[in-house]
């Protein structure tokens, strides 16, 4: 699994950090989006899948390779 984040789309609203702050951070100034890491192990895909199904302005893809 690949995740992919469009910065210009997020509304800095947090859901992803809530769910999995170990993939998902926010900027400090605008609290934009993000990502830690683009791959995340097998045991943390389902934190990343429900951060993207959570964000409010669909800003997460999750892209299954």
């Amino acid at each position: 699994m690949r995740v992919v984040v469009d910065t210009e789309k997020c509304v800095a609203a947090g859901q992803c950090v809530i769910e999995a702050s170990d993939i998902f951070d926010q900027r400090e100034d605008d609290g934009v989006v993000v990502l830690l890491e683009q791959s995340p192990a097998e045991d943390r895909a389902d934190a990343a899948r429900r951060a993207a199904e959570l964000c409010p302005s669909a800003a997460i893809t999750i892209v299954d390779d």
